[in-house]
């Protein structure tokens, strides 16, 4: 088994250097570092790409910027010429991945891989370049694996290492159900670093064991092992959370400009700066120098719009997030915005709670009530302070808080 190393022949330059320093921000381990800079220090010498690969279970349809925090890793080490691969991983998905569960996870079904997998790569080509990636399915090679391959390929991994993962050894503890399947599924994904030959293999923090298993198995079959870089769960908008859908602290990479630039600016100003260096793909030299002057004294919502629309540009375009500033700074003066809900209801006259509850602007009547007692309620602009009132037949606009708006025609 080789293992990478500096010669004469394969200097440490600048270069290599700048891209170990690209390679390292923002990242949260990188294993081993020594590895790493001679295989730079190689493809250097020799003009032969790095393969680095990204694998991606499709367990849900959309790509929030949560996941785009190691698509930006891969795009910025695709910048420097290396070969990225987007693996999708539709075999592991059958199995069902379980890291940071304490839970068995239910494998997906088929269909639903496919459906998912269907929107994965085109949401990940709005970070990637796609005409410079590699993308593959792990079906490719782990289907014809068969019985006898999948017996092969468990002989070369103990049960005591595979029960040094914490999960693992968490749930054995606490006595609770792990099955064996569940061992397949970091074998299938080390497996898959020694199909693509992979020099280096990104993930989130909780996919560290997995990625370890990689190495390992490449040097099982006479493989030089990858490196792993590990990049940090971004959290969600509340600065608490990792970012989820399930949590609804999220910024969904598909969902309208207007409301991807606000929920940028919603976040707090110390978040702010955890979002610069894991989604910015500004300079850390430029965000050092925009801190400072925040420290200085300048309003850190200049910074905060800065980010907004820098992330809104790359998933839509600079007219976009022009124009999404625009329509912010419009709800914040308390104009109107432009693309507000349009819906007609019947049964005037309506009770000012029925009303609220039927134009989806609040989730029962008794919390629209609440919401008329604080002063969150207006009416063409006009604060509704009567919990009693009948609205009349006609078109107006309804406005709940400072960001929930809808054109009504009651009949």
């Amino acid at each position: 088994m080789s293992q990478p190393s500096a010669t004469p022949s394969h200097p440490v330059t600048e270069r290599v250097l700048h891209a170990m320093q690209v390679s390292k921000r923002g990242c949260d381990e990188l294993l081993p570092e020594a590895d790493w800079l001679a295989k730079l220090a190689r493809s250097e010498a020799t003009g032969v790409p790095l393969r680095i690969k990204l694998g991606l279970d499709p367990t849900a349809p959309d790509i929030h910027v949560g996941h785009t925090v190691v698509l930006n890793k891969m795009r910025q080490l695709q910048d420097l010429g290396h070969q990225v691969i987007f693996l999708i991983g539709d075999f592991t998905s059958m199995i069902g991945d379980p890291s940071g569960r304490n839970t068995t996870r239910p494998p997906l079904t088929r269909e639903q891989i496919e459906a998912n997998a269907q929107t994965y790569y085109r949401q990940a080509s709005l970070v990637l370049d796609p005409d410079k990636t590699e993308i593959r399915y792990n079906s490719e090679w782990s289907d014809p694996l068969g019985a006898r391959g999948m017996i092969q390929l468990a002989a070369r991994y103990t049960v005591a290492r595979m029960m040094e993962r914490n999960d693992f050894a968490e749930r054995f503890k606490a006595g609770t159900p792990i099955s064996v399947h569940e061992f397949l599924y970091p074998l299938m994904q080390g497996y898959d670093s020694v199909a693509l030959k992979s020099d280096l293999e990104l993930g989130g923090t909780d996919q560290k064991f997995n990625l370890l298993v990689g190495r390992a198995l490449q040097g099982e079959y006479g493989q030089e092992p990858q490196c792993i870089l590990t990049m940090p769960l971004l959290e969600g908008l509340d600065g608490v959370e990792k970012m989820s859908k399930s949590k609804s602290n999220y910024i969904g990479i598909t969902e309208p400009a207007n409301t991807m630039f606000a929920k940028i600016l919603s976040i707090s100003d110390t978040l702010m700066w955890r979002y610069y260096t894991l989604l910015s793909f500004r300079s850390e030299t430029e965000i050092a120098k925009l801190k400072a002057e925040v420290e200085a004294g300048r309003n850190p919502k200049e910074a905060k719009v800065m980010l907004a629309r820098e992330i809104t540009t790359r998933f839509h375009s600079a007219a976009a997030a022009e124009a999404a500033q625009a329509d912010f700074e419009n709800r914040a003066r308390g104009g109107i915005p432009d693309d507000i809900p349009e819906l007609t209801l019947s049964g005037a006259p309506l009770s000012i709670g029925a009303l609220l509850k039927q134009a989806g602007l609040a989730p029962s009547t008794s919390e629209a009530m609440r919401l008329v007692d604080g002063g969150g309620v207006r009416i063409d602009g006009a604060v509704v302070s009567d919990r009693g009132l009948k609205v009349e037949c006609g078109t107006f606009v309804v406005q709940v808080g400072k960001r929930k708006f809808a054109r009504v025609t009651l009949a």
